[in-house]
């Protein structure tokens, strides 16, 4: 038998064996899926505790719902940022897409404590700021969960960037569905605690995401 004939064997065989692999979703399809998860748990979080008391507080606070704002469009960013980093030969420059509302999510927060307080407006105490806490961690192990689900299978080459992404999309995400039930004036503390969650969340996805998408 001569090498050509061999090798043609060798060939047939190997593909044989191969199984056929699902052609993944575009990156953009994939994280409107994701993005339609959160829509439904927002529309959970709406039917309990309404709008009225959010659409209150961003109509007399303005500078809230410009923050909020640049919440959502962050969480939508990070995450359409994350899904296109997975696919490999995709520049890195996407992980610079939710850099600009972060900007504005930050900066507007920031701005609300540097404000006179509005009077009739309640001011979080301690306990409750503790709330917003564990509420944005808890609901963003889920979301960053799923996230990290239907990217894993993509490969992504920078596993570490991508599950930056991924924390802060989920942590975006978490804010924008306590603005649902959260009717407190912003401080000092509670800006401070819910830059910790988001700093957690960010962290431990950098940390433990980036080993569960890296194939190494």
């Amino acid at each position: 038998m001569s090498d050509a004939t061999r090798h043609d064997a060798l060939i047939d065989a190997l593909g044989a064996e191969l199984t056929p692999v699902r052609r993944l979703l575009p990156p953009w399809r994939r994280a409107l899926g994701w993005l339609l998860v959160v829509s439904a748990i927002a529309a959970v979080l709406f039917m309990r505790y309404g709008c009225s008391t959010m659409l209150h507080r961003w109509g007399a606070l303005p500078d809230l719902g410009v923050g909020a704002g640049g919440g959502i469009i962050t969480a939508i960013t990070a995450a359409l940022a994350a899904f296109v980093l997975a696919v490999p030969g995709r520049s890195l420059k996407w992980a610079w897409l939710p850099v600009p509302s972060a900007l504005v999510w930050i900066g507007a927060s920031g701005l609300g404590c540097l404000r006179l307080h509005l009077p009739g407006t309640p001011v979080v105490d301690v306990h409750a700021a503790n709330d917003c806490l564990i509420f944005i961690t808890s609901y963003s192990v889920p979301l960053s969960a799923l996230m990290i689900w239907l990217i894993r299978r993509a490969c992504p080459l920078r596993p570490v960037v991508t599950a930056v992404l991924i924390g802060l999309a989920s942590a975006a995400a978490s804010a924008s569905l306590l603005e649902i039930c959260h009717s407190f004036d912003a401080t000092a503390s509670d800006l401070f605690l819910h830059a910790l969650a988001i700093a957690i969340v960010i962290g431990a996805n950098a940390a433990m995401g980036g080993r569960l998408l890296s194939r190494a």
